[in-house]
């Protein structure tokens, strides 16, 4: 029976968020395996007890990326890690979209500044609203939106960012997510499982630092050929990407029309299983073959 470990985070007595968590432990144990739910930084968890330890709602990593990463690192010695370690560090930097630009995949046009960096007078667009957020986190953690005459603001966020060591990340406002929306074309095992679609995150004058909900009127969603198209080009050239057991693409319509990655989630993606029951089954059995598959 193999014995399968689902990393997720400790909510200090709280409800965890993760409302596909208990459904995902159910049907790996229906499927035969031994399986259970452990918060990635239990101190007395034995991960190499585990066949196979699956990154699932690690959802505090970006407050404490330096010490998940340790974790990572040393959890991917022990046993099987999904995702490997190296896709997990690079991934979560979001520097990545540079990467998957160089290798020719349409994403969402990024410039960063470091901290130390003065940003430069053309670094924040002029003529049309723009986003400013940290290359490590999720949920919209710390991402605005601004218009041209808010520069200052702007800045003053960058500062912030800065002084948290973080760097910042300087992207177009692209307009048609406020039609078209957000899509997230979600992979198992490496094929696609479903799809959904929500709406823009980002309101205007909605301060960085304030609560934002991260996931506004979710629906199932069919994903055309060209979505699906970016996405697999997207996947394809993740570094050591052949090792992915899981795989959250998500998707932008660019001023053209054409969509462009926003973000490639192959951290702790929410997988919305709530949403589509029916890829239960299908999410459990790849994740119980890649716990009895020999590892290379």
């Amino acid at each position: 029976m193999p014995r399968i470990a689902l990393a997720t985070y400790d909510p200090q007595g709280a409800p965890n968020r993760d409302r596909d968590l208990p459904v995902l432990v159910d049907a790996l144990r229906d499927a035969g395996a031994e399986a259970q739910a452990l918060p990635w930084d239990a101190p007395d968890a034995d991960w190499a007890a585990f066949d196979l330890v699956v990154i699932r709602s690690t959802w505090d990593y970006t407050w404490r990326t330096a010490e998940f990463l340790a974790w990572a690192e040393r959890c991917g010695k022990l046993t099987r890690l999904a995702n490997p370690a190296d896709v997990v560090r690079w991934n979560t930097d979001k520097r990545y979209l540079g990467d998957l630009a160089a290798a020719g995949v349409p994403v969402v046009p990024t410039r960063y500044l470091d901290p130390g960096d003065t940003p430069a007078a053309d670094d924040l667009p002029a003529a049309a609203d723009f986003v400013v957020k940290p290359t490590y986190g999720a949920g919209a953690r710390f991402a605005a939106r601004y218009t041209p005459a808010e520069r200052q603001t702007a800045l003053a966020q960058v500062a912030r960012l800065h002084a948290e060591g973080l760097t910042a990340m300087v992207q177009p406002y692209l307009t048609r997510i406020d039609v078209s929306g957000e899509r997230a074309l979600q992979f198992y095992g490496g094929r696609l499982v479903h799809a959904s679609r929500k709406r823009a995150v980002l309101s205007p004058g909605t301060p960085y630092d304030a609560d934002k909900v991260a996931h506004p009127d979710l629906r199932p969603w069919t994903p055309s050929a060209a979505e699906l198209a970016v996405a697999e080009r997207a996947l394809a050239a993740v570094p050591g990407g052949a090792g992915l057991l899981y795989a959250r693409v998500d998707l932008v319509d660019g001023d053209d029309g054409d969509p462009r990655v926003m973000e490639l989630e192959l951290v702790e993606p929410n997988l919305f299983l709530w949403l589509h029951p029916e890829s239960v089954p299908t999410v459990a059995r790849a994740i119980l073959t890649a716990a009895v598959t020999p590892a290379g």
